[in-house]
């Protein structure tokens, strides 16, 4: 076993790998960017060296500067983790060229596997089934697009060298494609460095079926089983589960040794996946596809671990060290069921827009870690820490285990409702209804649940009003307590020896403004007035984020227990009924303010200027998309919000811009 490793990687991969190296003994060396001094895997492993600026291309992705850090520290080999360096063939081969133990496949197998259209023609010869498709390496666009033709449309277009979803499009009709295949292009030189693609059918319904695999240096190769990959955002995948719903043990074998043969057919050691697309009948019918090979350990790993028992990160460390693997196929075994939710700092609502800022709040249910845990969080960030724009967008990942997926989704529901984010927007509450959908509940599931369950999980209000409201008002009584004296003339929550006292709560929730009125009798009941109903209350609070509400009275009362965080004028609200962000205006403080101005062009969130689709003068309609930027590795496009005429392009093709910059100016039409 290695003494020292350098962890080649940031955020929660490499607080994990230096998890496991901890409990073998093995000494580790995080490397750190400018914007991540502070970062939590800098202080998980026991040394750490600044490699460059905030930009992935100025630190993560300069490989010279992590080999000498491995170098001057004495690590004996390199752990990529996943994304950046981890399927970089030269990277790979730059770390045995310096002595050190690359943590991963053969820089050949990197290779193989890494060009998507490469790796197709090899398992083609392999004998594992192919999705009809065009991997020719002739990218002229007209050939491209006559291949589309022919293929029959919809078709998907792929980045060559990509994965999670960059540099791919589905394009459903011939007129889409030349504009689809552009953006492919720009995306994935952007992420990539290769703008090269393959056209393949889109297959109407997938299922997203992957097979974790291992191999050693030996010859040997096994399959840890499967996992469901289907429910996916701009083909990314959202929710894993393992093992996958209605997979037949007979299914499960032929999967799995498709899989072992294709590992086996670029020479394969350590930790891979091979991702099929399966058809929405795959376990009747058997039809299923080689899609393309991760040369790493995946994002969703741990529900691997779970249903095994076993630590895939300490099996990569074995065999990196020359070790067999440490378990044989017919000695591997599966037991219960595991989901992992990505917790993503992003708004559903708005097309899943990455966004940015600190983790004013993060609070988590009760965990444990690794392998066969019922509740475990894989996290790179913690309360304080900022999410910014140079990363994905990742928070954390959830993984319930339960003995069976029933007990795993009531798990997984009470995880998400204990898991309290505020600060910035997330999609805790989007997971949570996903997970409750009819077509998640009861495994109905392919690429297409998203959309598919669409009005159940788009547009939702979350939190009732009077809770909110009554949230507040206990949010408020409980930090103004705190502060009282036991002099009760000095008081200000409204007592009153004799008579009544009436409270004015300004609080604006989803966008409106809502006066709410506290009134309280000198008995000490007290009445909440929300939307013009009057509602008895009563408050137990054990702290200033613990509160018991009682609202109503008789059969018709309702107890809800809340968790409350202010900030400012800001208070979140949390409950198993859901969540809610109000305001709780000063009023006396935003006296004299007008109204914003609206209806600006502005960039979503930090990022570049890849183009803009109009020119001034242009005439445009609403919806029509005018410019396109770059953040967190991913485009987003910026559309029209009325009709007009483009007046002025504040900023040029390539330059960076801030959260919220106005990029272009409309006028009226004439």
């Amino acid at each position: 076993m290695f003494k020292k490793i350098l962890i080649a990687n940031r955020g929660e991969i490499a607080c994990r790998v230096a998890a496991t190296a901890r409990r073998l003994c093995v000494q580790t060396v995080a490397v750190y960017s400018e914007a991540d001094a502070k970062a939590r895997h800098v202080q998980a492993c026991d040394e750490a060296v600044l490699i460059g600026g905030p930009a992935p291309r100025d630190s993560y992705l300069q490989w010279q500067r992590i080999i000498e850090a491995a170098q001057a520290t004495g690590a004996q080999a390199v752990h990529p983790g996943y994304g950046f360096l981890s399927e970089n063939e030269e990277f790979a081969r730059a770390c045995q060229a310096a002595g050190l133990v690359f943590i991963g496949p053969p820089a050949s197998a990197i290779l193989a596997m890494g060009l998507k259209a490469e790796s197709k023609r090899l398992m083609e010869q392999a004998g594992v089934p192919l999705v009809p498709g065009y991997h020719g390496v002739d990218q002229d666009p007209a050939l491209l697009k006559r291949e589309a033709d022919r293929i029959g449309y919809p078709v998907l277009i792929k980045a060559s060298a990509g994965g999670g979803g960059k540099g791919m499009r589905a394009v459903y009709g011939a007129h889409e494609f030349e504009a689809a295949l552009a953006s492919c292009k720009r995306e994935a030189l952007s992420s990539f460095g290769d703008d090269a693609v393959l056209i393949e059918r889109y297959v109407q319904r997938p299922r997203h079926i992957e097979i974790q695999v291992f191999g050693d240096s030996f010859g040997d190769c096994v399959y840890l089983f499967e996992r469901d990959c289907s429910v996916q955002r701009r083909h990314q995948k959202v929710l894993e589960e393992a093992p996958a719903p209605g997979m037949s043990e007979a299914r499960r074998r032929s999967m799995g040794e498709a899989a072992v043969a294709a590992a086996k057919a670029v020479g394969y050691v350590g930790a891979g996946t091979v991702e099929f697309i399966a058809e929405h009948d795959f376990v009747e019918s058997g039809r299923f596809y080689f899609m393309e090979m991760n040369t790493r350990l995946q994002v969703e790993h741990p529900v691997t671990e779970a249903i095994t028992g076993q630590d895939l990160v300490e099996w990569q460390l074995r065999v990196a060290s020359g070790e067999r693997l440490p378990l044989q196929q017919h000695e591997l075994r599966m037991t219960g069921h595991a989901i992992e939710a990505r917790i993503c700092a992003e708004n559903p609502d708005a097309n899943f827009l990455p966004a940015t800022g600190r983790l004013d709040v993060a609070r988590w249910p009760a965990h444990s870690a690794f392998e066969r845990a019922e509740v475990r969080i894989d996290s790179g960030v913690a309360e304080g820490d900022a999410i910014s724009p140079y990363y994905d967008s990742m928070v954390a990942k959830l993984i319930v285990w339960g003995q069976d997926r029933e007990q795993a989704l009531a798990r997984l529901d009470a995880s998400l409702r204990d898991t309290h984010i505020v600060g910035l927007q997330t999609n805790v509450a989007f997971l949570r209804r996903c997970a409750a959908t009819r077509s998640f509940a009861q495994a109905d599931l392919d690429t297409a649940l998203i959309e598919r369950e669409r009005a159940a999980l788009f547009d939702q209000q979350g939190l009732s009003l009077r809770i909110s409201a009554a949230a507040v008002v206990a949010q408020t009584l409980a930090a103004e307590a705190r502060l009282e004296s036991a002099d009760p003339w000095s008081r200000r929550d409204g007592w009153r020896m004799y008579g009544s006292a009436a409270r004015r709560f300004d609080l604006e929730m989803n966008g409106e403004h809502h006066e709410v009125l506290l009134s309280r009798h000198h008995q000490g009941g007290m009445q909440l007035t929300v939307a013009d109903e009057a509602i008895a209350l009563a408050l137990h609070s054990a702290d200033e984020e613990t509160h018991e509400l009682l609202l109503g009275e008789g059969l018709a009362q309702q107890r809800v227990s809340v968790k409350t965080y202010a900030l400012g004028e800001k208070v979140a609200v949390f409950s198993a009924q859901g969540s809610a962000l109000l305001t709780h205006v000063d009023v006396l403080a935003h006296a004299g303010e007008g109204p914003g101005e609206g209806g600006r062009l502005t960039a979503p969130m930090p990022g570049k200027l890849v183009s803009f689709l109009a020119a001034v003068g242009d005439k445009v309609s609403k919806g029509q998309a005018l410019a396109v930027m770059e953040a967190m590795k991913m485009e987003h496009t910026i559309s029209a919000p009325r009709d007009g005429v483009v007046a002025e392009l504040l900023f040029a093709v390539g330059d960076q811009v801030g959260d919220g910059a106005e990029l272009l100016r409309l006028q009226a039409a004439e």
